[in-house]
């Protein structure tokens, strides 16, 4: 622990634009040293992914990198490519975050694991075949010897970011950086990778940095924490210094945007207010003078330097009045005040007296199993949804929850059909079965969707106005279109002079609320809610959130919610249903069932949510390592439980 085995200082890193030179990362300083886990967190676009990409050389050659990098006492910056190839995998290997474009399609995995090792070791192919089973077998995948002639299709997302750790500990690196490791993966998934990548670290002795936006998995990993913001850290200390008792008011903005999975809260989350700023020519002055509500004049003069506290040298941070928060507040005042939220027009009124407006019976939906090249002929049959019965009730918002493969998204999609094959679906007391064409034409005006990717559902070459307008057009709207227009971009936060703008100058957040002014264009009783937050950074997706909860309570909306983000559905919806292989095992209360799970399904998915607590998360998995040391193997385990393929 004398000596870091990665040294970076004072590292700068701008690109050219057509707008001006992009400062992308100003001024990083950190010490790795072996066997300790580094987190780096921030929103999007604050330096943690190009910090992450120079130090393993991967910068396009127009970068414009200044500072020192040091591996070993080698300084790195300055190194050809074929020196950085030497350390690349052998002494700094690295996870990436989208592990489908990080293998190789056409080479199956025996192949690119064996050319990793070679790469680095002078072994003969059996011997790296041999290490390459035995790497997969330390991850967690079955059948080692059988799977390396699997091609990375053949495997699930969890398995394949499993794949992607193999290779990256394949040669024994000293550092192994994290890059988003468990985005987009369902629960369970990730606590088994995160699991992974700490058998790896203790298997290599290596020092880890955890890059994510995911202030729960920063607390399941991490021994110290960097929290970056426009290009620079603003504090950095122990994770559970920074957790108990952050002294930068945005780190504090951060950890009040998350949502927690162990707590009831009727609050609503504490959203960070405006956008990160543009990091082209910047002013001097604090970055986050603009969104900090405890700004004072002289923040607005220069930028404050990272710098230790008088009362712990440890804890770093960037901001003048560092010395007076204590406890997440400022004079006994907190810094970030919840939002007000309309009253609730269902206030008082109980669930059995509220209308029905979604009601779904016996809904079935299987798929055929098909196999030949030339004579297709039918092996068997996936029952995708298999037999869901349950009701919304007016103001109420129901979430269906599980992992990837057990019908979410199938139920979803029969439901917006208004014609299912198997069951049925009764919107505002109309059975979708008896309706005609004309008339389930005129119901999709009651019920609406918000999609996953707001950039993907929205239009590019279409204005804000005309994507808004649209459904009013499509759907024989009667009155004035463009006063409902700019009634609903007020509706939804947004300023309706930028009206006449394209979605893509809006940030992420921004093209959600237009995606959701859309799905309002027509007064839907239910709305249809796919994933609505997953792509949102934490402090954006606080601000989503607590609009979807406001417009609930507001116009009492009734919300149909599918999400793999337990935290999220815990602190927005009044009821849950837990779905596995197309049925629900259990159905109830939203703090019912996270207070006192009864299925061994739900205890599963429930026990892998990452709290946003580092004492809690330790006590947790330590929980979980006692429970799978003590408890038998279960065969009969559900998909996600364990390794699957």
């Amino acid at each position: 622990m004398t000596s870091p085995i990665l040294s970076v200082k004072d590292l700068h890193v701008s690109f050219p634009s057509e707008a001006g030179s992009v400062s992308a990362v100003r001024g990083v300083d950190f010490d790795l040293y072996p066997g300790r886990t580094l987190g780096i967190v921030g929103e999007s676009g604050s330096g943690k992914s190009v910090t992450s990409m120079s130090i393993m050389g991967l910068l396009p050659d127009y970068a414009k990198i200044a500072g020192s990098i040091k591996y070993d006492g080698r300084e790195l910056l300055g190194l050809t490519d074929k020196q950085m190839s030497e350390i690349r995998g052998n002494g700094i290997g690295m996870i990436f975050q989208d592990p489908l474009s990080a293998l190789t399609p056409v080479f199956d995995i025996g192949t690119q694991l064996v050319e990793a090792i070679q790469a680095h070791q002078k072994v003969g192919k059996q011997a790296a075949l041999k290490q390459a089973a035995e790497l997969l077998d330390l991850v967690g995948i079955p059948d080692p010897h059988l799977r390396l002639k699997s091609f990375p299709h053949e495997f699930s997302g969890g398995m394949r970011q499993r794949v992607v750790i193999a290779i990256a500990i394949a040669n024994n690196p000293r550092v192994l950086i994290a890059d988003e490791p468990t985005t987009a993966l369902d629960v369970t998934i990730q606590a088994q990778i995160l699991d992974v990548i700490r058998v790896a670290q203790k298997e290599t002795g290596a020092a880890t940095i955890m890059i994510t936006h995911d202030m729960g998995v920063v607390a399941e990993t991490a021994d110290d924490v960097m929290v970056m913001y426009a290009g620079r850290p603003v504090e950095r200390g122990t994770v559970d210094t920074i957790f108990s008792s952050p002294r930068m008011p945005y780190t504090v903005g951060l950890l009040g945007s998350t949502p927690r999975p162990d707590v009831s809260s009727d609050e609503p989350l504490t959203p960070i207010v405006g956008n990160p700023p543009i990091l082209v020519d910047l002013k001097q002055r604090c970055q986050f003078a603009l969104r900090c509500p405890v700004v004072q004049p002289a923040c607005n003069e220069a930028e404050p330097p990272l710098i230790p506290l008088a009362d712990d040298p440890e804890h770093l941070s960037a901001c003048l009045r560092a010395g007076e928060i204590r406890n997440k507040e400022i004079d006994g005042e907190r810094m970030f005040k919840p939002p007000a939220l309309s009253p609730d027009v269902f206030e008082g009124v109980p669930r059995e007296e509220r209308d029905i407006t979604l009601e779904v019976k016996d809904l079935r939906k299987e798929f055929p199993l098909m196999k030949g090249a030339l004579i297709k002929r039918r092996v068997g049959t996936v029952k995708a949804i298999d037999g869901l019965t349950f009701d919304i009730r007016a103001g109420e918002c129901m979430a269906i929850v599980g992992e990837s493969g057990c019908g979410k998204t199938t139920t979803l999609l029969e439901i917006m059909d208004l014609n299912p094959g198997n069951g049925a679906v009764v919107l505002n007391g109309k059975d979708a079965n008896s309706m005609s064409a004309a008339e389930r034409r005129e119901a999709r005006k009651e019920m609406q969707i918000v999609f996953q990717d707001p950039m993907s559902s929205l239009n590019p070459r279409l204005t804000v106005r005309e994507v808004i307008a649209e459904p009013l057009h499509s759907l024989g709207y009667e009155g004035d279109i463009d006063a409902r227009v700019q009634e609903l971009m007020g509706l939804v936060g947004l300023d309706s002079s930028q009206l006449d703008r394209f979605p893509g100058h809006f940030s992420g957040g921004q093209r959600q609320r237009i995606g959701l002014a859309r799905a309002l264009a027509t007064n839907p009783s239910v709305i249809v809610l796919d994933e609505p937050v997953s792509a949102l950074d934490v402090s954006i997706q606080a601000g989503v959130i607590n609009l979807l909860e406001d417009l609930k309570r507001k116009l009492g909306l009734s919300y149909l919610f599918v999400a793999h983000d337990l935290s999220v559905v815990r602190h927005l919806s009044d009821r849950v249903a837990v779905m596995y292989k197309g049925k629900f095992v259990e159905h109830g209360e939203t703090d019912a069932i996270f207070d006192n799970p009864q299925a061994d399904y739900t205890k599963r998915l429930l026990a892998a949510i990452p709290v946003p607590d580092p004492q809690v998360a330790r006590e947790r998995r330590a929980a979980r390592h006692a429970a799978a040391e003590t408890s038998p193997a279960n065969d009969s385990a559900p998909q996600g439980s364990g390794p699957q393929a």
